[in-house]
This record gives C-alpha cells, sequence and structure tokens, in this order.
C-alpha cells in the first residue's frame, strides 16, 4: 500500500474508534490474559473454551476470511484464473510431498512459512500507516521495517536458542535447535533497544516538526514488541503463547476483511459478497466460524482426536490410518491455511488493490451503495 496515497486527512485506517478497538483492543485482550494465565490456564495447556474462542474463532476463522478477497469474487477468479486455480492444487502437492518425507519435515515447513506470514503481516501494517499519514522518506521505511523485524525476531531468536521449551508453533519440534545462536541474543537484544530508542527520537523530531504524530502506526509497533515479547520470551506457557500469538495477527484481519467485504459488495450487488454484507458483520463472522468449525470437526475426527467434548471420541476411528494415507489426508486439511498464507503475498499488494481494497483502507473515497 505504500505506492497509494490517501483519500482523506485522516491518518487512520478504519477510523480511530475502530483502529484503536482493533490493534489496542485485541493486543490488551492477549496481555490481560497473559497476566491470568495461572487463574485461566493453571495446568498451562490451552483449556477448551479458550481453544474454542481463540484457536477455531480467531486464528483458523481469520484463515478463512480471505475467501471474501478472492474464492467468492467471480470478477476476482476471472482477473487471475491460474493463480486461484493453480496454487491450491501446487500447495496440496508440495504438502503431500514433504510429508511423504516425514510429518515432522511437514510440520517443520509449515511452521517456519507461518512465522513468516505472522511476522509479515505486522510489517505491512505499519506500512499502510506510513501511507495513510504521507511519510515517504526512506529513513521512516528502513526504522519501522527494521524494528518490526527486531521485535518479532529478536523473540524467535530466543526461542530458537533456548529449545526446548514447553511451546511449539504447531507441533513439539517443529522449530530447529539453535543453540550455536545463543551467544547473539544479548547483542541483537541491545541492537533491538537501539533501535527502538531511535524509533522513538524519530518520532517526537517529527512531532516537534509539526508532523501529526502516527498514533496507529505507533500502535502496531508497541503492541507487536509487547505482545511477542510476552508470549515467547517473558513466559513458556502454551496458553499464553496462544491467546498472544493468534489474537493480534487475527482479529486486524478480520476488520480488514469485513471493511473489504462492505466496500466490494457495493461494486458487486446480489452477489454473495454483498449479500453476507447486507446481513451485517454477526453473518460475516458466522460464515467464518462455521467454516473453521467445519475444518477443526475434519483435524479432529481424522487426525487428533483431542477434543472429545466438541466432535466425540474418534480415538479409534482412524487407527488404521499408515503414514502414506496421512500423507494425502494431513495437506489436505492444512490446505486452507497453506493458501492463506500464499495468496496474502498477492493480494495485498499496493500494485493488486482493486477499488474496493484501496477503499476499505481509505486511500480511495466511498462509493455510494
Amino acid at each position: 500500500m505504500a505506492r497509494l496515497k490517501a483519500a482523506g486527512p485522516s491518518p487512520w485506517l478504519f477510523g480511530r474508534a475502530t483502529d484503536l478497538a482493533v490493534f489496542g483492543g485485541s493486543a490488551a485482550l492477549a496481555l490481560l490474559c497473559a497476566s491470568l494465565a495461572s487463574q485461566l490456564a493453571p495446568t498451562g495447556e490451552v483449556p477448551a473454551w479458550a481453544w474454542l474462542a481463540f484457536v477455531v474463532a480467531i486464528d483458523v476463522a481469520h484463515v478463512w476470511a480471505t475467501l471474501f478477497r478472492t474464492y467468492l469474487d467471480r470478477d476476482e477468479l476471472g482477473r487471475r484464473p491460474l493463480l486461484y486455480g493453480g496454487l491450491p492444487v501446487l500447495c496440496y502437492g508440495f504438502g503431500v510431498a514433504l510429508y511423504l518425507h516425514g510429518s515432522h519435515t511437514f510440520w517443520r515447513a509449515l511452521a517456519y512459512i507461518a512465522v513468516f506470514h505472522f511476522v509479515r503481516q505486522q510489517v505491512g501494517w505499519v506500512a499502510i500507516y506510513r501511507a495513510r499519514a504521507g511519510e515517504c522518506e526512506r529513513v521512516d521505511r528502513w526504522l519501522d521495517d527494521g524494528l518490526v523485524y527486531l521485535a518479532t525476531g529478536w523473540p524467535l531468536l530466543y526461542w530458537h536458542a533456548n529449545l526446548p521449551r514447553q511451546i511449539a508453533w504447531f507441533r513439539d519440534g517443529d522449530f530447529i535447535d539453535a543453540a550455536m545462536l545463543r551467544p547473539l541474543v544479548v547483542p541483537l537484544g541491545i541492537l533491538y533497544a537501539a533501535v527502538l530508542a531511535t524509533y522513538a527520537l524519530r518520532a517526537v523530531w517529527r512531532a516537534g516538526g509539526g508532523a501529526r504524530p502516527n498514533v496507529g502506526k505507533h500502535l502496531v509497533i508497541v503492541t507487536t514488541a509487547l505482545v511477542w515479547f510476552v508470549g515467547i520470551v517473558a513466559h513458556d506457557d502454551d496458553f499464553v503463547f496462544t491467546v498472544t500469538n493468534v489474537t493480534i495477527h487475527g482479529v486486524p484481519y478480520f476488520a480488514l476483511l469485513w471493511a473489504y467485504t462492505k466496500a466490494r459488495a457495493v461494486d458487486r450487488p446480489g452477489s454473495v459478497i454483498a449479500r453476507v454484507a447486507g446481513l451485517g458483520v454477526g453473518a460475516f463472522f458466522a460464515v467464518l466460524f462455521a467454516l473453521a468449525l467445519a475444518e477443526e470437526f475434519g483435524w479432529d475426527r481424522l487426525v487428533w482426536h483431542e477434543r472429545p467434548e466438541f466432535f466425540g471420541d474418534s480415538s479409534n476411528a482412524t487407527s488404521w490410518f499408515s503414514l502414506d494415507v496421512r500423507a494425502f489426508i494431513v495437506p489436505l486439511l492444512a490446505l486452507p491455511q497453506a493458501v492463506h498464507y500464499a495468496l496474502d503475498g498477492f493480494i495485498w499488494r499496493s500494485r493488486d488493490a482493486g477499488h474496493a481494497q484501496a477503499r476499505a483502507l481509505g486511500f480511495a473515497p466511498p462509493r455510494a451503495g
């Protein structure tokens, strides 16, 4: 979005109240849950209510939200049929090949792709706020990007340098044990602190020169730094990592896709997108939650057998599955996630932004519906 220009004077993406709720509120919820972890999840494991609220309703459901930007839009499908038709096939074939090499290989590859996706989303939010505020100097981009990469990369370095731990991205052992990198933790931590101080000084200098404070950008950067530190470094707890990991990632994505859905509905009256938008945000979320629950039903019945309280006891249902059979089932169940990661590298680029996407983020004036 950095190449686009804001349509109006507001530096906010969705509006002041919405931005504060989406970015600040999601971080506050994550940090509150982390502070109450000993009461909410005394064993450190994710209880059933938290699994439903954070894993299904946020993490899995936000993946399916990509449908409203892609596969539910006939015009968009017609614009890039090779991308939307070929990418799932490519992701599935690659997933099967990885799983045939070993389940550990599959989960490790998916974990690192997910990490890259999570980090890049925070970089993207900051870039959009920078564009909204008209901050065009190269030093701002270097400083912003460098700080976000350090705010996410330093906790990840600490994690890799201190394995094994009680937390995992997906499954135990999905990260490479990199104890040899432990001597880098302190020096890069000092660099992180120095870049953070430089960023703060730059913000003060810009404000002293008369520039409007970019509150949204500062909020994203500060909450990213706090939540990644608390979830990975300050705690070694599955519940804390889960709530901090998914909340600031999934909630803003819901806001983006809902804003896009409303904007696109004006362009395509009578479409599936317009019908859902017309029913309101509750219907939008209900569709996503239903799809997420259906996906988790498949995972539990065919692979994990961990949530009998939601899906019934299936521990003996698939005991006959061999590694070869799982090599075709697991990548299929993971396909929505893999396609979501891959598509996000294309559909949110500034050069690919259509009118609805530009309007959703305030880079074009609203169109009358």
